[in-house]
C-alpha cells in the first residue's frame, strides 16, 4: 500500500495551492504550517510573503482563505493577529486519515525516498574482558538505530568492532601455552546457538569466569616474572606474523569471549550475528597498505619516525599541534590505522553511503581526526559521510560515574539481573488478578526489566549523561517504559473484553470528543516523527513521541468510556478503533526501540 499523507501534509498542500491561486506572482510559497495550541494548526507564512510583496498580511491571509476550496478537510479557519491562519481540521478528516493508516501494515509510514547503505558500528566489547556498564549505551542506542533505519528501508550493515588484537594477547597466549588446561570449556567450539536461554547464560558466565581467572593469573605472572614478560612480548610478534599455533590459541580466546558476549546480548534481547562481529583483527591485513596510501598521497607525513597526520585546529595544552599517529616509530600500528582501514573496507568493499559510529563522546577528538584524514584522502566525500553518534556517561544517583560501593566499575550482567529482579517484583504485585504462572511472571519481569533499562537510555538524548535509577525506571508513573507497556496491556485487555460482537471499526461520520481528537491528531504524526528520527539518528525523539501517545491515551481512557460509550454501537466501534490503532502504534514504536510489549501486565 502507498504511504498515507499526514493531515499536516495535506493541509500544507491545500494552503500552498491557495497561496499560488491568490497570489500567482508569489510563485511557490511556503505557508509555514505548524501545530498550535489555538487550533489544530497555524500557518504563519503570510507575514513573510506580505513583507516580500509589500502588502498587508491580514488582507493576504483573507485572500488565501477565499481561495481554499470547500471540502471535508477543514472544519474552520480564521485570520488572527497580524495575519496568522488558525486551522481546525474536521473530525471526519481525522478519522478517515487514521483509517487509511490502520489499513496499512506499516501504519502508513513510507519508505525512505532514496535509501542507501549504512554501516552502524556499535556494541564493541573487548575480548577476554568483562562487559561493564560502559558498554550499555553503545549496544542499546546502536540496536535502536539499526532497527529504525531498517524500517525506513535503508540497507543496514551491522559491525561490532570488538577489541580482539593487541599486546595483551601475547601475555594471555603465552600463559595458555605454558598452562594448556586453563581454558578448557565444553562450549568453546564456536557453537553459540546451542541450547536455551538459561544454557546460554550459564555457558556465558562460565566462559567469563574462565577468562577472568586466566587473565588474573597471566597478569600476576607477567608482573612478577621478567622472563615470562619477555616470552609474552615475543609472542605478540608471533601473533602479528600469523604463526599458526599462536593464531589457534588466539582464536580460542575470541571464541570463548563470544560465548560470553552473546549471553549478555541475549539478556539484553539483542540479536548479534556472528558474521557482523568484525574486530580489530579483521583489518590487520590492510594496515600496511593504509599507511602506504596515506604517506604516498601526502596526507600523512613522517615525524620523528612515526607516520602522522597534522591538523591546524587540534592543539595540546602547550599550544603545539597534536597529530593523529597512524604508525608508531617502532613500526607498530595505532588505533587510527585500524579505524582508517575499517573506513576503506566499509566504503570500498561494502559500498556504504553512510558510516555511523555509536561511540563514547570521550573519543570525539579521535574520530574527528580520523574522519578528516579519510576526507583528505578521498575515502569520505560529498556522497559518503561518517558520523559519530557520541553518547554520554551512565551516572549513579549521586550524579557521578556509576560505580559499585567498592569504587569498581559495575558489571553489566549484575545491572541487568537487578533490573529484572526489581521488575519481576512489580509484575508479581500488579498481576495478582491475572492468574499468571511463575513462568509467565518471570518472562514478563525480564521484558519489563530490560525494557526499563533500554528506555531510560533511549529516552535521553544520546549526547547527554543520564542517571541510572532502577526505582524510577520500573515505576508505573512518569516517563518510563513500564508506563508505555502498561498502556499497551490495558488496551489489549479492553479489546479482549469487547468480544465477538464489538469490533474496531472507523466511523468518520461521528463527532469526536476533545480527548479523541487529541489522541487522533497525535497518532497521525507517527510517520513524520519516524522520518525525523531516522534522518538524525535520534531514538530519544521516538521515545518522547510514544510517551506522549501513552499520555494522550490515558486521558482518552479517563474521559471517554469505550465499551459503555453513550453514543451506541457505532461509537463503541469507533473508540475500539482508536484503541486498536494506538496499541499497534505503541507496539511498532516500542519494537523499533528494541522493547517488548507484553499482552498482559
Amino acid at each position: 500500500m502507498a504511504s498515507v499523507p499526514s493531515l499536516a501534509a495535506t493541509v500544507h498542500q491545500r494552503l500552498a495551492d491557495a497561496l499560488s491561486a491568490a497570489l500567482p506572482e508569489a510563485g511557490a510559497a511556503d505557508p509555514l504550517l505548524r501545530r498550535s495550541d489555538r487550533a489544530d494548526f497555524q500557518a504563519n507564512g503570510m507575514l513573510a510573503l506580505a513583507k516580500k510583496l509589500k502588502g498587508n498580511p491580514r488582507e493576504l491571509a483573507a485572500k488565501v482563505v477565499e481561495s481554499l476550496p470547500a471540502g471535508e478537510l477543514i472544519a474552520d479557519i480564521e485570520v488572527s493577529g497580524p495575519g496568522f491562519l488558525n486551522i481546525t481540521v474536521s473530525d471526519e478528516a481525522i478519522v478517515k486519515t487514521l483509517a487509511a493508516r490502520a489499513a496499512d501494515a506499516r501504519l502508513g509510514v513510507p519508505y525512505a525516498e532514496s535509501p542507501g547503505t549504512t554501516v552502524v558500528d556499535y556494541a564493541q566489547p573487548n575480548v577476554a574482558k568483562e562487559m561493564h556498564v560502559g558498554h550499555l549505551r553503545s549496544a542499546v542506542i546502536g540496536d535502536a538505530v539499526v532497527r529504525i533505519l531498517e524500517f525506513a528501508g535503508e540497507t543496514v550493515v551491522r559491525r561490532h568492532h570488538i577489541g580482539d588484537w593487541g599486546t595483551q594477547f601475547g601475555m594471555l597466549i603465552q600463559y595458555l601455552l605454558e598452562h594448556p588446561h586453563e581454558l578448557d570449556h565444553k562450549a568453546a567450539t564456536g557453537d553459540q546457538g546451542a541450547g536455551d536461554d538459561k544454557d546460554l547464560a550459564a555457558s556465558g558466565e562460565e566462559a567469563m569466569s574462565n577468562l577472568n581467572r586466566l587473565y588474573k593469573a597471566a597478569r600476576a605472572l607477567f608482573d612478577s616474572d621478567e622472563e615470562f614478560k619477555e616470552r609474552s612480548r615475543r609472542r605478540v610478534v608471533d601473533l602479528q606474523a600469523g604463526d599458526a599455533e599462536t593464531i589457534a590459541l588466539w582464536r580460542k580466546f575470541v571464541d570463548e569471549s563470544k560465548i560470553y558476549f552473546y549471553s549478555v546480548f541475549d539478556k539484553l534481547d539483542m540479536d548479534i550475528r556472528d558474521p557482523d562481529v568484525v574486530g580489530e583483527s579483521g583489518y590487520n591485513d590492510m594496515l600496511a597498505e593504509t599507511c602506504r596510501l596515506l604517506e604516498e598521497s601526502g596526507v600523512a607525513v613522517r615525524s620523528e619516525g612515526a607516520l602522522c597526520v597534522f591538523f591546524d585546529d587540534v592543539k595540546g595544552p602547550d599550544g603545539n599541534p597534536v597529530p593523529l599517529i597512524v604508525q608508531k616509530s617502532d613500526g607498530g600500528f595505532g588505533y587510527a590505522a585500524t579505524d582508517l582501514s575499517a573506513i576503506r573496507d566499509r566504503v570500498q568493499n561494502l559500498q556504504a553511503d553512510s558510516l555511523v559510529y555509536v561511540v563514547d563522546a570521550r573519543q570525539s577528538l579521535h574520530f574527528k581526526m580520523v574522519f578528516e584524514t579519510a576526507r583528505r584522502i578521498g575515502w569520505l566525500n560529498e556522497k559518503t559521510h561518517a558520523y559519530q553518534l557520541a553518547f554520554g556517561t551512565v551516572l549513579g544517583k549521586d550524579g557521578k560515574p556509576f560505580k559499585t560501593r567498592e569504587g569498581e566499575t559495575v558489571r553489566l550482567v549484575d545491572l541487568l539481573d537487578e533490573a529484572i529482579e526489581r521488575a519481576t517484583a512489580v509484575v508479581r504485585e500488579k498481576s495478582e488478578n491475572l492468574g499468571l504462572s511463575e513462568e509467565e511472571i518471570a518472562e514478563r519481569g525480564a521484558q519489563v526489566g530490560i525494557g526499563a533499562v533500554k528506555y531510560a537510555d533511549l529516552s535521553t538524548s544520546a549526547a547527554r549523561d543520564y542517571k541510572f535509577d532502577l526505582d524510577q525506571m520500573v515505576s508505573l508513573n512518569g516517563d518510563t517504559s513500564v508506563y508505555l507497556q502498561y498502556a499497551y496491556a490495558r488496551i489489549q485487555s479492553i479489546l479482549r473484553r469487547a468480544g465477538e460482537g464489538q469490533k474496531p471499526v472507523a466511523h468518520p461520520e461521528l463527532p469526536l470528543a476533545p480527548a479523541e481528537r487529541a489522541l487522533g491528531l497525535h497518532l497521525d504524526q507517527f510517520a513524520e516523527v519516524l522520518r525525523e528520527v531516522a534522518a538524525g539518528y535520534e531514538p530519544h525523539k521516538l521515545a518522547a513521541y510514544l510517551y506522549q501517545l501513552a499520555s494522550f491515551y490515558t486521558t482518552f481512557y479517563d474521559k471517554c468510556p469505550v465499551l459503555k460509550a453513550e453514543g451506541g454501537p457505532a461509537q463503541v466501534e469507533n473508540r475500539l478503533f482508536l484503541c486498536d490503532l494506538t496499541a499497534r502504534t505503541l507496539h511498532q514504536g516500542m519494537d523499533l526501540l528494541g522493547i517488548r510489549t507484553p499482552e498482559r501486565l
